[in-house]
Formats: C-alpha cells, structure tokens, sequence
C-alpha cells in the first residue's frame, strides 16, 4: 500500500501573474511518490483538473477511504509505476486543498482574500509549479501529465518551459475551451454568485457558505461530464423507490420532489460537493479553463502557437466525452504534426464520457502503461 504524506513549501518572493498582478507570501501543497534517482531524471509532474488536489495517489495513515484521485493510474506496478518513477501532484494557488486561494489571509491587507484573490491562468499555475521544481532540484521532467484541466497545463508546461520536459501526456483535454463549455462554466457561476449567501464572495465574514449556488453549479458540471449512454444505463428513466405507487403512472406530480433517480443522484452530487469545495476557488478555476488558449496570440494559428514544444507527446482521447470531445485531441496532433513532432495518440471507444480518463478502461491502462515503461528506458536506475 502507499502511503501518502501531505507536505508544504513557502514562497516570499512574489510571483507574477499574467493579469498583471502579483502574489507574495504563498505556500504549494504538494505530495511526492516513489525516490528521486541520482541524476534526478525520473521525475513527473502531476496536474490537477477542477475539483482535485494535490492527493494523486495512495492513502493517508489511518484513514480507510482516502485514496488519491488517480490512485489507479500511480502507484508501485500501475500504469505510471512509483516504483520507477518519482511522481510530484501539486494543488494549484486558488485551490482550497491547502495552497494559497480565497480562504487565505491576505499579507498586504492583513483580511482573508475572499473576492479579492487575484485571478489565476494557466500558465501562471505552471510558474508556480516551475518554482516548486527549482525548490525541489528538478531541472528537467521526465513527463509531465494530466487529464482534462491538468491536460491544458501539461501542454502549457511544453510551451512555457519546452527545454525542462521530455514528454507530456495530454488525456481527455483540449487547446481551448469551445463556446458551449464557456457558456456551462458560466452559467454555473451566475448560480455561485446570486446565491444570497454568497456576499460579492466575502462570505466567510459572515459566518455561511453559497451551498445553493455551490449545488446548482456541481449539478450543471457533473452532467456534462457524464455521457447520455452512462446515464441512461445508469438510471434511465428510474423512479425513486419512495414514488413508486404515488398515484396514477407511479408519479408523484410534484414540481418541487426528485423524482427519479437521475435527479436524485445529481442532487447527492450537489450536497456533498457544496461540503467541502470552496465558492470562490470554484469561480477562479472555472475563469482559468475560459481563459486557456495558446493560439490567441498567434491568430488563433495552433500550429504556429506549438512550434515552441519540443518534448514527444502522448494524447488520449474518448470517444463518448462530448465536453472535451476527440476532435479537440485531434487538433492539437494535427498541430504538432505540423511542426514534425513525436506525438501518439490514442482515440479509446469508452462509453464513461469525460469521466472516463479517471477510470479503470483496460485500454485506456494500457496505453498508458506502455508510453511509460518506454518512458522508464530512457531513465537511469
């Protein structure tokens, strides 16, 4: 079993970020699996999508349920094998898993960031994460790699920094977000901030949280990440065993009660989110996604944007994710295709939708399993 242990760095000198602003006085969370080789050549950065941290693998001592959010993926003899690789999952500035966000005192205001947490891209998470590296002794990564959200930083960590990587693994991602995902992230925002509870997001002053808001938008989110085919086998078209034999055709003819099982699942989802996930790391994070887009400054050109990647590339896309659907993966192969860069890519038919890059597909497993074991022979014992 791995055992996990939750560490954290500080930061005084102030990083700058890409909206002009800058944060000082900061702090990483981060977790480490597996030793670090002599020459420090088998290291692997780990990125985190939405709603993750820097809990990638393992368990904490003493806890039963605790597993990290990839345990899957990385662990002794799984795809990305700890014991062959040092694996580092870092929790991104904003988040509200331990590194620096919203819920944090202010240093030059001496009051809790709240709404006043600058805002965060991308790119300024990679920063960030290059400092940790540079703490660390890190020079150069073996990979660096993620799924959905982590996907775009992994690919952002190419561009930004293509001397200190020698692959990245881009799962379940995409080189922007369409109109359509913006749209969801916004629409779950407005849910966030019309909350009454939500206090132009200087909530903890006043002593509540915007579950409502934080439900709604978990709600919203978790639909799309699941595919019709899953939800419809999962529920259909169900009704809670508490309706059966309401009334005529077993309904209840209620407006205001879940009545079949796909209401009440999404209403779980939403409960338990709204427990533990912080409002405004939810606004910070979404803003990032909106923001992430390479080929902005390049005339929306991805090949042009690209040419700066030199590491070899692996994508994995699925077939069923229609929020991060094939034909995004595609592009970005197509555009380092263009510059002649070493890039597979693997189109896995799964019926779990964007979910599916957390789950056990024995396709999926393997894909990734032999990119690292050829990854593994290049890297000194």
């Amino acid at each position: 079993m791995l055992l996990a242990t939750p560490q954290s760095m500080h930061f005084a000198a102030a990083l700058p970020l890409q909206s002009g602003a800058s944060l000082r006085d900061y702090a990483l969370s981060f977790e480490t699996y597996g030793t670090l080789n002599a020459d420090r050549s088998n290291a692997v950065l780990i990125c985190h999508a939405l709603n993750a941290s820097h809990h990638v693998a393992g368990v904490y001592a003493g806890q039963d349920k605790s597993e990290g959010w990839w345990d899957n993926m990385i662990g002794p003899g799984k795809p990305l094998d700890t014991d062959k690789f040092f694996v580092i999952g870092v929790n991104n500035l904003g988040s509200c898993f331990g590194s620096t966000g919203p819920m944090h005192v202010n240093p030059d205001t001496g009051r809790v960031y709240g709404a006043d947490f600058p805002v965060v891209t991308v790119e300024d998470w990679v920063n960030a994460q290059a400092r940790l590296l540079d703490a660390l002794g890190i020079q150069t990564l073996a990979a660096v790699m993620g799924g959905s959200l982590g996907g775009m930083q992994a690919l952002s960590w190419a561009l930004q920094y293509p001397q200190r990587v020698r692959h990245a693994v881009v799962v379940a991602s995409a080189p922007n977000l369409t109109a359509e995902n913006i749209a969801f992230n916004e629409v779950a925002r407005r849910a966030i901030v019309t909350d009454p509870d939500f206090y132009g997001g200087h909530f903890y002053e006043h002593g509540v949280v915007p579950k409502r808001g934080l439900r709604i938008a978990r709600m919203i989110g978790h639909i799309t990440y699941l595919s019709d085919d899953v939800m419809n086998e999962k529920f259909g078209r169900q009704l809670r065993a508490a309706t059966q034999g309401g009334g005529p055709g077993d309904y209840l003819y209620s407006t205001l009660e879940a009545e079949f099982q796909i209401e009440s699942y999404l209403r779980y989802q939403g409960d338990k989110f709204a427990e533990y996930f912080d409002a405004n790391t939810y606004l910070l994070i979404t803003r990032a996604l909106d923001y992430f887009d390479p080929a902005r400054t390049y005339g929306g050109d991805l090949s042009q944007a690209l040419a700066r990647a030199s590491c070899k590339f692996l994508l994995v896309s699925f077939t069923t994710d229609w929020r991060f659907a094939p034909k995004r993966s595609r592009e970005i192969v197509k555009a380092l295709l263009d510059n002649r860069r070493d890039v597979s890519y693997a189109e896995i038919d799964a019926p779990h939708g964007h979910d599916a890059f957390l789950l056990d597909d024995p396709r999926y497993m393997g894909v990734v399993s032999s990119y690292f074991d050829s990854i593994a022979k290049e890297v000194r014992a």
